[in-house]
């Protein structure tokens, strides 16, 4: 199915993507700043999982940024929705057979980590897996990589310096911090985020990791930035509801697109 998928894009197009990004809930808007790009609907692409979370277009946009030869996942699919972790990281596994090299994956999160803010960037320094499940499970496909990557490195040390360094030079406020993936839908309960914060994490979210574990698995390098819609449960008053993810991500976005269209013909040369 791989193949066939590839076959289906390269019909629209002989562009070789060297950098891939999957945009998170509410965060689609860089890809508006694709030159010569040519928009693929998920819904076109043999085997690609179609996304039904709002905030996800669920399309795939392929040109460039800068001078750099991108794919762009506009939207991507959650486990919550359904499908199996082979499933949800298809896109991923066809990203590292069009050329794809590196990975930057965003998301929207929640901060546990009470010095973080909601509008923060931040770059994911590492992850937990709290999903209890692995794409890599089942029979190893040695053509996309080894039984047991490792993941010491998930996210790459060079990638997220360069992060915070151009961030920086934008004046852009950023921290770094451990992602914690959650099942979800339901948001996490107050003692969960306690939890999650004696274990480590500093945010908690319902994606990228199964991303991550696939791109690694091919050895393609990861850079993940996290915006911060909120606070977590228990973290401040208030109730938990994606409206105002999708609202905070909005009002962020603008920044967020700002560091990928100075930082991705970077993340290229590295």
């Amino acid at each position: 199915m791989l193949e066939r998928a590839v076959a289906r894009i390269r019909e629209e197009t002989s562009l070789e993507p060297r950098v891939g990004l999957v945009l998170g809930s509410g965060l689609g808007g860089v890809a508006e700043e694709v030159a010569e790009r040519v928009v693929v609907p998920y819904a076109d692409i043999p085997g690609w999982p179609i996304s039904t979370a709002i905030g996800h277009a669920g399309r795939l946009v392929l040109g460039r940024l800068g001078d750099v030869p991108v794919a762009v996942m506009q939207g991507r699919v959650h486990l919550y929705e359904g499908v199996s972790p082979e499933h949800a990281v298809f896109g991923i596994r066809v990203l590292g057979r069009l050329g794809v090299e590196t990975l930057v994956v965003t998301n929207a999160a929640g901060a546990i980590n009470d010095s973080y803010r909601p509008g923060m960037l931040v770059v994911i320094s590492d992850h937990v897996n709290l999903l209890a499940r692995s794409p890599l499970v089942g029979p190893n496909d040695e053509r996309l990589g080894p039984r047991f990557p490792d993941m010491s490195d998930a996210y790459d040390p060079a990638l997220r310096a360069l992060a915070r360094e151009v961030a920086d030079r934008l004046g852009l406020e950023t921290a770094e911090g451990v992602y914690g993936a959650w099942l979800g839908p339901q948001f996490e309960t107050p003692a969960e985020i306690r939890f999650m914060r004696l274990i480590g994490c500093d945010l908690a979210g319902m994606s990228t990791v199964p991303e991550v574990i696939a791109a690694r698995h091919m050895g393609i390098r990861c850079l993940g930035i996290s915006v911060v819609t909120n606070m977590a449960a228990g973290i401040a008053e208030g109730k938990l509801g994606h409206e105002e993810v999708l609202e905070v991500g909005a009002r962020t976005e603008p920044r967020l697109t700002a560091l990928l269209r100075e930082l991705v013909p970077l993340v290229a040369e590295l």
